[in-house]
């Protein structure tokens, strides 16, 4: 497993933050901390992703949103809400934007649609790529540590965690035999 994530890990950081990411680079910071992938090309990697990603859906929004509106009516509440997040916070929108989980490709397409320069998003957007990429990278590399304490405490556990998940299944079906034990006397009357 080690050698298929070695070898393909990189451009799977790069596929998995093109469209959202946080997940995968995660799982591409803990990696390094284990030694499969290095950190700084996992972060080079999720920063090239996220950047060309954001801009291919800055793109489209500024090309086809209007259209993909009409096709798709119910995006246009999400599209109304990120358009006033954008109007009340300006520059600090499109900095954070990528930190609000599931909302990124959205705000992208909102981007598009508004009236921010592309240039001026494409400048703000590295900016937000170089230092989300960074910060959820190192993240998951840092969080390799607190991975490595739990599975070592976790195997001084298992036996007893599997032997009360034992016991509490037998009682609950236990439980559900007397219940239904009880109703079915209580419904023929005896």
């Amino acid at each position: 497993m080690e050698d298929l994530i070695g070898q393909w890990g990189y451009l799977a950081i790069v596929i998995g933050t093109f469209f959202e990411g946080e997940t995968v680079l995660v799982l591409g910071g803990f990696a390094a901390h284990q030694g499969v992938l290095r950190l700084d090309l996992v972060i080079a990697c999720a920063f090239a992703g996220s950047f060309c990603g954001d801009q291919v859906w800055f793109w489209f929004g500024r090309r086809f949103g209007r259209r993909w509106l009409d096709a798709h009516p119910g995006k246009v509440p999400a599209i109304e809400r990120v358009t006033r997040m954008l109007d009340r916070w300006g520059t600090w929108f499109v900095l954070s934007f990528r930190f609000l989980y599931g909302v990124r490709s959205v705000s992208t397409v909102a981007l598009g649609l508004s009236s921010i320069s592309a240039l001026r998003f494409a400048a703000l957007n590295l900016i937000s790529a170089a230092v989300w990429a960074g910060a959820v990278g190192s993240l998951g590399y840092l969080s390799g540590n607190a991975v490595e304490a739990v599975l070592g405490r976790l195997q001084y556990w298992e036996h007893r965690i599997l032997v009360a998940l034992a016991i509490a299944a037998a009682i609950y079906v236990i439980h559900l035999l007397v219940r239904r034990y009880l109703h079915n006397r209580t419904s023929t009357g005896a």
